[in-house]
């Protein structure tokens, strides 16, 4: 059998996974439109104001654990700012989605 190298993916269709951690760090969370986001959670306390992050724009909610990561798919959306929170309003992430020409 043939040893063929694999074929790198045409820039831009990585796949966009972003790591967030404790209380929303980072805060700031950028991602291409129109393409699905996976962000991985990490609750680093058991404060009760953090066990929940909603997206409420976008109809997604989860539940996190203390010190578990807990991946959260969102689906393909349209350019924009979509604020995230927990479930007592205190806590506040804001996820961006631009085009890719805004990201160049």
């Amino acid at each position: 059998m043939l040893d063929t190298p694999r074929r790198k993916r045409p820039r831009g269709s990585e796949l966009q996974v972003v790591h967030i951690r404790g209380g929303y760090k980072p805060d700031k969370v950028y991602g291409r439109a129109g393409e699905p986001l996976t962000l991985v959670f990490r609750r680093e306390e058991t404060a009760p104001c953090s066990e929940t992050v909603i997206f409420a724009a976008l109809g997604k909610s989860a539940t996190l654990p203390p010190y578990e990561d807990v991946r959260v798919e969102l689906p393909a959306a349209a350019p924009g700012v979509y604020e995230f929170t927990c479930g007592m309003g205190i806590l506040h992430g804001t996820l961006i989605l631009e085009d890719r020409e805004e990201r160049r």
